[in-house]
C-alpha cells in the first residue's frame, strides 16, 4: 500500500492506514530515546494490526544536529514538513544560546499555533515518588499554548525601547506604580478571549469525551484582574453557552443542592449558606448573590433532584493553592484548564509527584487546523548522549498519546498497559533502578524491548 498523508476532513482527521508521520530525534539523548521509542511503536502497531497499519517515519530537523548541519537551529524544510503532514513527534531540543529564538519548542508552537499543551500525568505503579499517595494522581493539563509571557513581549532595562515603553506608561496612561523605571525591564502579558475560548472548550470537550468528573479553571485573577481574572470568567461564560447539557458550575452545584435538601429553603437562606459572608456585604453584593440564587434555580429542572451529581463539575482555583492542593488534595483534581506559565508550572510539578518528567508525556495540539506535535517533556542530557542509559518513556508515551489522538486506540493501549507491566515487574532503567529495592536495571534500548515483550 501507498503511504499518504494524514488530513483534515470537514474537521475530523483523515488517517490512511499508512500515514506519513515527521519525526525530529532531538539532541543529547534524543537519537538513544528515539530509536527505542519507534521500536516499540513499529512493535505496538504490528501487532495490533499484522501488516494492515503501519507508519512511515520521515526525519526532518531542528536543534544542534540541525545547526551543525544546515547552520540553522530551525529550518523552514522543518516547519514546512509539520504544516503539510499534520502530526509530528520529536525528542528534547537544545535551546540555543545567545540571540535568535530563544526556545525552539515554543517557537514550533507559536509558527503551528499549536494552543494547546496537553499534558496528561498519571502515576504508574511502582515508580518511586517523593509523596505519600502517588496513586491519587490522574489529571489531565491543558495549558494555554501562545499566550501568556510566553508570547515574548518583553524589552531590556535600559535600552531605548524600553524607555520609550516607560514613558507612555507613565505620561500616557498616568501609571505611578513602576518603583525603579531607571532600573526596571518591562513586559506584556496577553490574554485574549479568543485565546482563552479555544483552550477551555479544548478542555471541556476532553472532559465529556473521556468522561472525566470535573475541569478546575487555575488562574490568578485575584493579582491580575483584567487578565487572569479574565480567563477565569470568559471560561465559565463558555462552558456555560456551549457546555450547559454537560456541565454544572461548582457554585451552581452548591445552591441547587441546598434546594435539593430543602425544597422551602428562601432566596435570602441560600444566599447565606452559598456566601458566609453574606451578612457583612454591601446591600448591592447582596442583591448579585440573591440574582445568582434566582437564575441558577430557574435550572432545576435539569439540575434539580441530584441530577446535578451527573454532570461535569466547572470550577476554579488560585494558582498557589492549587500547587499546594494538587499535593494535598490529590483525588479533586481531574481535568486542569489554565494559562501558559501556570501550566508550566503546575504539569512539571505534578510530574514530580508521579516519578518525574522522565516518563511524562506531552502534545502541542490545533484542533481546528488538526496540526500536533508529540514531544518528551524532558532535557537533552548531553552527558548521557550515545550511552544507551537513559529512559525513553517520556517520548515513548507522548507516542501512545499520538496514536490516541489519530484514534489508533488499540495501538495506544498496548504501549501503556505493556509500559505499566514492565515497570511493576521492575524491569527499569537506572534513574528508577537506583531508587527501587530489587529492580533490575536494563539499558534505554533493553526497556524497549521488555516492552515489547509484555505486549
Amino acid at each position: 500500500m501507498e503511504s499518504k498523508k494524514i488530513k483534515m476532513k470537514n474537521g475530523v482527521l483523515d488517517v490512511p492506514d499508512f500515514p506519513i508521520i515527521p519525526f525530529i530525534k532531538g539532541d543529547g539523548t534524543g537519537p538513544d530515546i528515539w530509536h527505542a521509542s519507534q521500536y516499540v511503536f513499529d512493535a505496538a502497531v504490528e501487532k495490533a494490526y499484522h501488516g494492515k497499519r503501519k507508519i512511515e517515519w520521515k526525519e526532518v530537523f531542528a536543534g544542534e544536529v540541525s545547526y551543525n548541519r544546515y547552520g540553522d537551529w530551525l529550518p523552514q524544510a522543518t516547519i514546512d514538513a509539520f504544516k503539510d503532514y499534520l502530526i509530528g513527534i520529536k525528542g528534547p531540543l537544545t535551546t540555543p544560546v545567545g540571540g535568535g529564538i530563544r526556545s525552539l519548542n515554543v517557537a514550533l508552537r507559536q509558527l503551528l499555533d499549536l494552543y494547546v499543551c496537553l499534558r496528561p500525568v498519571k502515576y504508574v505503579n511502582g515508580v518511586p515518588s517523593p509523596v505519600k499517595k502517588p496513586e491519587n494522581v490522574d489529571m489531565v493539563i491543558f495549558r494555554e499554548n501562545t499566550e501568556d509571557i510566553y508570547s515574548g513581549i518583553e524589552w531590556a532595562a535600559g535600552t531605548d525601547e524600553v524607555k520609550k515603553v516607560i514613558y507612555f506608561l507613565q505620561n500616557e496612561m498616568g501609571i505611578k506604580k513602576i518603583r525603579f523605571p531607571e532600573t526596571s525591564s518591562i513586559g506584556i502579558k496577553p490574554i485574549s478571549a479568543d485565546g482563552t475560548e479555544r483552550l477551555v472548550r479544548a478542555a471541556l470537550q476532553f472532559a465529556v469525551n473521556e468522561k472525566r468528573h470535573s475541569v478546575t479553571i487555575v488562574h490568578k485573577g485575584n493579582i491580575m484582574k483584567f487578565t487572569e481574572g479574565a480567563f477565569k470568567n470568559w471560561a465559565y461564560q463558555l462552558a456555560k453557552t456551549e457546555f450547559r447539557p454537560f456541565i454544572v458550575t461548582e457554585r451552581e452545584s452548591w445552591i441547587i443542592g441546598n434546594k435539593d435538601n430543602n425544597p422551602d429553603l428562601t432566596i435570602e437562606e441560600n444566599a447565606r449558606l452559598v456566601d458566609p459572608g453574606y451578612e457583612m456585604m454591601t446591600e448591592v453584593q447582596q442583591q448579585s448573590i440573591r440574582k445568582e440564587i434566582v437564575e441558577t434555580l430557574q435550572l432545576l429542572p435539569m439540575l434539580g433532584n441530584g441530577q446535578w451529581k451527573k454532570k461535569i463539575i466547572v470550577k476554579d482555583s488560585i494558582a498557589d493553592i492549587t500547587l499546594q492542593q494538587v499535593l494535598t488534595r490529590a483525588k479533586e483534581f481531574d481535568v486542569i484548564a489554565t494559562m501558559n506559565l501556570n501550566g508550566d508550572y503546575l504539569s512539571d510539578a505534578l510530574a514530580a509527584q508521579i516519578g518525574g518528567i522522565g516518563i511524562a508525556p506531552g502534545a502541542n495540539i490545533n484542533y481546528e487546523s488538526g496540526h500536533a506535535i508529540f514531544e518528551a517533556t524532558h532535557g537533552t542530557a548531553p552527558k548521557y548522549a550515545n550511552l544507551d542509559k537513559v529512559n525513553p518513556g517520556s517520548v515513548i508515551l507522548s507516542g501512545a498519546l499520538m496514536f490516541k489522538y489519530i484514534e489508533w486506540h488499540e495501538v495506544h493501549d498496548l504501549i501503556w498497559n505493556s509500559l505499566v507491566k514492565s515497570i511493576e515487574q521492575k524491569t527499569v532503567t537506572y534513574d528508577f533502578h537506583r531508587l527501587m529495592e530489587g529492580a533490575t536495571l536494563v539499558s534505554c534500548s533493553g526497556f524497549a524491548k521488555t516492552m515489547v515483550s509484555n505486549m
